[in-house]
């Protein structure tokens, strides 16, 4: 039977990974790999993150399944979080969440439910999105469209262009949107922009889809959440995904949570069912111990104190790192304007570089990248920074 299958091509990212770790060049610099780095070029486990994995090892009595639901606690952290404790949709019980396998769980979990609830519904992604979201969301069996989103030659959101598309929608289209931290142009909307596209929505009957995988990583906790909250109080359904791989380091623990805003809380009881048995069929019960970690990090009081510190730590790194490759190439007198790159937010941005670029910075000074000239801003440390600079205004 399995004759049949052919060989497909590696992963972009994956197949730069692998060429990366066979260079034996010393002065190798991977700005590829999307995973939150520190200035030694490691993911560090979180302080915050390890005194709960103690804590909890020594407490933890069973190892016996959770629920398809996941973790209580976690859940429940995790919406007042993403929601705000107080949010009039949380208080009015019309949210119903499931903690799933990662962000790219949650996705697979709210695509197969949308499917469930309306086969012909069509997913609108921007372009460009991040290169799991099509694939994955195709498996779900979803109709997939894109809307503009980035400008590569202003190096801007195209917000006219979207607002163009949007008009165009028909009542009941969902429209996925980054809540913060795009990936993979860092490019994100600004408050007065979601409060348009809220107006919106709100007037054409536009569903939002929202992946939010890197809050607090661009300007804080609360005002990272600005998007999910504005849309879940002001429409009568809202998709949301969240994930705890980059604000909590928690990567291989693969901890995610997908929720649904419905209209009253009778409908949420019924979305709840769902999204159980949509999970149900998909793994059956979701892993524990990195929603058990996360959930205790953010319902206890010292723990939550010292992850917040170490959140911080990381969103000023990141955002510190963008001005100083600004102000290196500057100083280098680069040929082009990088000065976007110290306005975006989050770990990714596009160089603007063509793929001849890309290859010769790889091949003849050993600096990887993604072909599109995506870079991961957190791959750049001190000891680095100056060659990155250098390497890129040569091939320029």
């Amino acid at each position: 039977m399995f004759q049949s299958l052919e060989a497909l091509p590696p992963d972009a990212i994956i197949g730069i990974m692998s060429l990366y770790r066979q260079d034996n060049d010393p002065r190798k610099v991977d700005l590829s790999v999307g995973v939150y780095q520190d200035d030694s070029g490691k993911t560090p486990v979180l302080d915050c993150v390890r005194i709960a994995e103690q804590q909890i090892l020594e407490e933890q009595s069973t190892k016996s399944y959770v629920g398809i639901a996941g973790n209580a606690g976690f859940n429940k952290s995790m919406e007042s979080m993403l929601f705000g404790v107080n949010h009039p949709t949380l208080r009015a019980g019309r949210i119903s969440s499931i903690q799933t396998p990662g962000g790219s769980g949650g996705l697979c979990v709210a695509g197969h439910t949308i499917v469930r609830a309306k086969p012909e519904a069509r997913v609108w992604l921007s372009d460009p999105s991040w290169p799991n979201h099509m694939p994955l969301l195709k498996l779900s069996g979803l109709n997939l469209e894109q809307y503009p989103y980035y400008d590569y030659d202003k190096h801007c959101i195209n917000f006219d262009a979207m607002i163009n598309a949007f008009n165009t929608l028909r009542s009941d289209d969902i429209v996925l949107l980054h809540g913060c931290c795009h990936n993979p142009c860092g490019a994100d909307l600004s408050k007065e922009q979601w409060n348009l596209l809220a107006d919106l929505f709100e007037e054409r009957g536009i569903v939002p889809f929202i992946d939010i995988a890197y809050q607090g990583l661009a300007n804080g906790l609360e005002e990272d959440a600005y998007g999910v909250r504005l849309m879940a109080e002001r429409l009568d359904e809202v998709v949301v995904v969240t994930s705890c791989s980059k604000n909590l380091g928690l990567y291989r623990e693969r901890v995610g949570m997908t929720s649904l805003v419905s209209k009253d809380v009778e409908r949420a009881k019924i979305a709840q069912s769902n999204l159980g048995n949509v999970a149900r069929g998909i793994y059956s019960m979701p892993p524990d111990h990195g929603a058990a970690v996360a959930g205790r990090v953010l319902s206890d009081g010292e723990l939550n104190k010292l992850w917040l510190k170490e959140l911080g730590t990381m969103r000023t790194r990141i955002n510190s790192l963008r001005q100083l490759f600004v102000e290196k190439a500057e100083g280098r007198n680069a040929p082009r304007d990088f000065s976007f790159i110290s306005e975006e937010k989050g770990m990714f941005s596009f160089l603007g570089l063509s793929r001849k670029q890309v290859v010769k910075l790889r091949e003849e000074f050993h600096v990887y990248m993604v072909e599109t000239s995506r870079i991961n801003v957190a791959g750049i440390n001190q000891s680095n920074v100056d060659y990155v600079v250098d390497s890129i205004v040569a091939v320029l």
